[in-house]
């Protein structure tokens, strides 16, 4: 039984692909330039001998320059948004948005433009899926540890912490000391599990949102680094959809740490405010500064800013500080179409 292929989709509504389009035009611009110049050299009061003499050089080097100058020209002209195109190309990276080429104009090369802006469409669409399956997944895996955290590895401790209290109370005195110590020992383990068991689910985040969540992540940060943070949060924010708000948070969450990891900063700032149109959250220390290297930590807040069509910069200039600045347009109830 046979079967029949199916048509390319790079064809173009007349069965011709880019390619054949791009030929078609050439030929067709190197065609009129050698008929203009033969009916220029024909109709001219320039002549040209069987044998060719030596003041009539310049006029062939001179029609023949002319000829070349202008096939150049229009040739140049016609393949100019194919160094566009390449320049795109040399662009796209995944954690960025990728700027689509202007299709207007461009004659034969639409085709191929608008493939290629497809493409690209395409691949942020996938990879836009895709990340946000991989969150999801993380958000669930550290919700899931958070739980057993709490739920197992904490209880276990509150009951040992309760034991040696017993302990402590019938213990010798030479012993006392000792089960005391590794009475504060324990809670100061459970104190740590709890901390951890919060940053993984931040739980005052759906409860209370994102303000309070914010507030709650600078006063963890200042206890733990010793670090003041100087908070300016717009106190009239309303509640924002849930995965902007774990977006945000992640992000000014990761920034807290890798000040606190790479920095050496004495200070801290971080703005989150809105207006009409987006979110902004703005985190800056005092620390070294210097370049700035996409590992794991900032590629990750990239990835999180593009599921919410947000934007995420970090400078670090040489002379000292950081500065991360997400914004993330947001569409407020009421606001005017």
């Amino acid at each position: 039984m046979t079967t029949l292929a199916a048509p390319r989709k790079g064809w173009g509504r007349r069965g011709r692909t880019p390619v054949h389009a791009l030929f078609r035009r050439v030929c067709v611009i190197n065609g009129l330039v050698f008929a203009l110049g033969t009916s220029v050299l024909a109709l001219s009061p320039a002549t040209v001998s069987a044998r060719v003499r030596l003041t009539e050089l310049p006029v062939l080097v001179i029609g023949l320059a002319v000829i070349l100058a202008a096939n150049a020209f229009l040739l140049r002209s016609s393949l100019a948004p194919l160094d566009a195109l390449i320049a795109s190309m040399r662009r796209v990276d995944p954690p960025h948005p990728a700027n689509r080429v202007d299709r207007s104009g461009n004659g034969d090369l639409n085709d191929l433009i608008e493939t290629f802006n497809a493409m690209l469409d395409r691949l942020e669409s996938e990879r836009s899926v895709a990340g946000a399956a991989a969150l999801a997944a993380q958000e669930g895996e550290r919700q899931r540890i958070a739980r057993e955290l709490h739920d197992e590895i904490g209880q276990s401790l509150t009951v040992a912490l309760l034991r040696l209290k017993g302990v402590v109370d019938r213990a010798p005195e030479p012993l006392r000391e000792q089960v005391c110590d590794a009475q504060e020992t324990v809670r100061a383990c459970l104190d740590e599990v709890r901390g951890i068991a919060r940053r993984l689910r931040p739980d005052v985040l759906e409860d209370l949102g994102l303000p309070s969540a914010i507030n709650a992540l600078c006063h963890e940060f200042a206890r733990t680094a010793g670090i003041t943070v100087a908070r300016d949060i717009d106190p009239d924010l309303p509640r924002l959809d849930p995965d902007v708000e774990l977006v945000c948070y992640r992000i000014a969450q990761e920034s807290l740490t890798n000040v606190l990891r790479h920095a050496g900063a004495d200070a801290v700032a971080l703005r989150l405010t809105a207006d009409a149109d987006a979110v902004t959250v703005r985190i800056t220390d005092d620390g070294r500064g210097g370049a700035v290297v996409d590992g794991a930590g900032i590629r990750g807040m990239r990835e999180r800013a593009l599921l919410v069509n947000g934007v995420l910069t970090v400078d670090s200039p040489a002379r000292g500080g950081t500065e991360v600045r997400l914004v993330i347009p947001v569409d407020r109830p009421g606001k005017d179409s």
